[in-house]
């Protein structure tokens, strides 16, 4: 082996293993990242259900029409609360007050790629509920 070859392995070997970390830290957190975003969109669609559930029974018996109360995005609030990991961003009843659509926020910090100061993945989901009344008959 000539002199001026020695220690071009060991080099080589730093930085594959450099790459090979980086590549793990891609996977594992971008792994994470999806999941989490999974996640808010699930707790946004529950947390949607549950304000589209506050009804006015008074106007529904009265009218037959369904009209969601002005207090369904506190039952939205109050179903993301119980999550403990997820924010309630927005909540809006629509003009009609016949469907409610939710924005739910999740932060994951990286685990792998946690070396990049500063990083942190910011994820959302969102969704859109409308009460069903009656039997429907197929």
């Amino acid at each position: 082996m000539r002199g001026s070859d020695r220690g071009t392995m060991a080099m080589f070997m730093v930085i594959f293993a450099f790459f090979v970390l980086v590549l793990g830290g891609l996977v594992l957190d971008g792994g994470m990242a999806i999941q989490a975003r999974q996640r808010a969109t699930d707790v946004a669609e529950q947390a949607a259900r549950a304000a589209a559930n506050d009804i006015d029974v008074a106007h529904l018996r009265a009218t037959g029409a369904v009209r969601i109360n002005d207090t369904a995005c506190g039952r939205a609030a109050a179903f993301v609360a119980q999550d403990g990991v997820t924010t309630l961003r927005d909540c809006a009843v629509s003009a009609g007050s016949d469907a409610v659509e939710v924005e739910v926020g999740l932060t994951v910090e990286p685990q792998l790629l946690s070396v990049i100061p500063g990083l942190s993945f910011h994820m959302s989901g969102s969704a859109l509920a409308r009460p069903e009344t009656g039997v429907v008959v197929p």
